[in-house]
């Protein structure tokens, strides 16, 4: 076999010999001792560099790994203490002192001296309606009904029109939010998030075309309190009111009812009914919750099916106990429901271009005006929506094997 030649000492005459030995004469050469010297040299510089640079590395990641541990080992000394609380999810990482897990429509000044409170801290209940700029003074009736003192107001403007409600003195102090055409239930799903309202203790989400010339708010739930009742609605007037289900109608001397009975025709109801609508039920254009009532009722409005019609018949199910004792409809304070069109209906004047195409003969005049009703579109998109809910309705019931229907065996 050849010898190996040496790479690191070129023409040196350092060769391995079998296994590798070097011959003793040619570490007499003094070249070949300066060489040895050097690449020792060089080697022990790496070498002490790569365990110098180890160890930093090593001790760096060490003395971060026992603070980990450290802090894992805190954690685990508490669980026993925090395993309990409950932390709203991404909080985690935070004390608990400076999670705020609720809000509320409190407005507040820019800074400390700049404006008077204009929605005092005191005010304990909010009333949120579905505005449009053609009920103005029927709203502005309703506004003046609700003391400043008792309750927040929220005017949803379904018609993008919010200037215009500034001449009420009350204007200032309401919460304004706008989006075109849209319902009440559309902004009370985006707005009216649980944990935004859960300072009210209770929430009217009311229509815009009532007439509260009989009813005091104050006095309503003064009677909704003492009876227990986590959803209700004032009564309407049945002389002076579009009544659609018989079960909302005052009742002379009475302060307030929780079924209607019907002897004759489709849909009876006696002593011995158990279900919607003949208990248990208030319809929607009027409908006044508890605070425990509301958030049930939010979360089972859906967000796509904005008219929230058959959601009407499922509300006792968040009436936090017996529907049949906890919903009712209160007489003594009753209201006028004037059932006036608001969405699908507009107003729009003929542009002068849209004329210039016509005959002349069928040109309208300049101040003409034309009604476009949409009405039937929207009451069918209603009739749709009902039939969709409850599909879903039906299904979540059968695809929940751990949820319990409390009145299946009533109804």
């Amino acid at each position: 076999m050849k010898p190996f030649n040496c790479c690191w000492c070129p023409n040196t005459g350092l060769a391995a010999a079998g296994g590798g030995s070097l011959e003793a004469e040619s570490l007499s050469d003094p070249k070949n001792r300066a060489c040895f010297r050097s690449l020792f040299i060089v080697a022990a510089l790496v070498c002490g560099a790569y365990f110098i640079c180890n160890a930093f590395i090593t001790n760096e990641y060490k003395d971060r790994l026992s603070r980990w541990e450290v802090i894992n080992m805190l954690r685990n000394s508490k669980s026993d203490t925090c395993k309990n609380q409950c932390r709203p999810p991404g909080s985690e990482a935070l004390p608990q002192g400076i999670v705020v897990k609720t809000s509320n429509l409190q407005m507040q000044p820019l800074w400390s001296d700049s404006v008077k409170n204009v929605n005092p801290e005191t005010s304990s209940n909010l009333l949120a309606i579905a505005v449009g700029i053609k009920q103005k003074e029927i709203v502005d009736q309703i506004v003046k009904k609700f003391p400043v003192s008792d309750f927040v107001v929220m005017l949803f403007h379904y018609d993008g029109i919010v200037d215009e409600w500034k001449d009420f003195e009350w204007s200032d102090r309401a919460i304004h939010v706008s989006a075109v055409n849209q319902t009440k239930w559309w902004f009370a799903k985006r707005f009216l998030h649980p944990d935004i309202v859960s300072k009210y203790k209770y929430i009217f989400l009311w229509d815009e075309d009532l007439g509260v010339d009989n009813f005091d708010p104050k006095q309503y739930l003064s009677i909704v309190e003492g009876e227990g009742l986590e959803i209700s609605q004032p009564a309407l007037d049945p002389v002076k009111s579009e009544v659609h289900h018989p079960i909302t109608a005052r009742r002379k001397n009475s302060k307030f009812h929780r079924r209607m009975y019907k002897f004759k025709g489709h849909g009876r109801c006696d002593s011995q009914s158990t279900a919607p609508p003949c208990i248990g039920w208030v319809e929607m254009m009027a409908p006044v919750f508890s605070r425990a009532a509301w958030r049930c009722v939010w979360y089972m409005i859906q967000n796509d099916l904005i008219h929230a019609w058959g959601l009407d018949m499922q509300l006792g199910y968040c009436a936090q106990g017996d529907r049949m004792k906890n919903v009712g409809v209160v007489d003594a304070q009753y209201v006028v429901h004037f059932g006036l069109p608001t969405l699908g209906l507009n107003s729009t004047e003929v542009k002068i271009a849209q004329r210039e195409q016509l005959p002349k003969s069928e040109s309208p005049a300049p101040s003409e005006s034309h009604k476009i009703d949409n009405r039937p579109e929207v009451r069918r998109q209603s009739f749709i929506e009902m039939q969709t809910f409850r599909k879903r309705w039906e299904n979540a019931a059968k695809d929940d094997e751990c949820w319990v229907d409390p009145y299946q065996q009533l109804s």
